[in-house]
């Protein structure tokens, strides 16, 4: 059975490069092409006529959203996994037409069974183009809009009480045991948050980010870096605990080039 072709669009080279080595492992999959933006994805989809496209939706510029009605629109669009940030409510909107959609970081689990529901969408029919419609996406700009409103204030649990916190007062934030904790440099307790993703999606992407999958960190409150073997690290808090934090493999790259290492 010949590999799929598939083809990336991701303006992040770091993410761009994990799901493409993900991808790899696959031998169900070829990556044909990727794309750094929109403008280049619109040129090389035609060209390289993949059998299916992973797409980010948030890029600037030309966002995946409106990547995916240009080629509506010209009726290029092939079977299309979206990829996407946002948490376990936002992506409710994205079980449209699409094969399927990722949550970064993705996992590769994940990433099989997504090939595999394209390799079955795409044996099924005769002109293996994606159904997304027009609506479809407009369904998903909603979603995304009521989505995108970042909170100035998260509510954390101590003892009996909530207590409102400035989001820019945030140190980290861990799943601990299956609890999603929240610490700020004077005290820690329960985010009123599910998930890391519900509550990432809610913060300021340029100053949270998610370094392990389950860690999540205000850059402005890392206290040192401190080099491991291999060269990963693990980030020392401002807390009052000097919490040490892991980098993930997938994120060592951008910790190193935000700070000159």
């Amino acid at each position: 059975m010949a590999p799929l072709k598939a083809f990336v669009v991701d303006d992040e080279q770091l993410a761009r490069d994990e799901l493409c080595f993900l991808l790899g492992q696959s031998a169900e999959v070829e990556v044909v092409g990727q794309a750094s933006d929109g403008v280049d994805a619109l040129k090389l989809i035609p060209q390289l006529d993949p059998d299916l496209v992973f797409l980010d939706v948030q890029m600037p510029g030309l966002t995946g959203l409106e990547v995916a009605r240009r080629l509506v629109e010209a009726d290029l669009l092939r079977p299309l996994v979206f990829v996407t940030a946002f948490d376990q409510y936002a992506v409710e909107a994205f079980s449209v037409n699409a094969v399927d959609y990722l949550t970064k970081p993705v996992d590769a689990s994940r990433l099989e069974q997504a090939i595999d529901k394209a390799r079955k969408q795409i044996a099924s029919e005769q002109t293996p183009k994606s159904r997304l419609t027009p609506d479809d996406l407009q369904r998903i700009e909603r979603a995304i809009a009521a989505f995108e409103t970042r909170q100035e204030q998260v509510a954390v649990r101590v003892g009996q009480r909530y207590l409102l916190v400035p989001a820019t007062d945030i140190v980290y934030a861990s799943v601990v045991d299956e609890t999603l904790m929240v610490a700020t440099q004077a005290m820690s307790g329960q985010s009123n948050y599910r998930t890391l993703d519900e509550l990432h999606a809610r913060l300021d992407p340029a100053i949270f980010w998610r370094v392990h999958r389950s860690h999540l960190v205000n850059i402005r409150n890392i206290k040192e870096v401190v080099p491991l073997f291999s060269r990963n690290y693990v980030l020392k808090m401002k807390d009052a605990k000097a919490t040490e934090i892991p980098v993930s493999r997938s994120q060592t790259k951008r910790l190193r080039d935000y700070f000159n290492l």
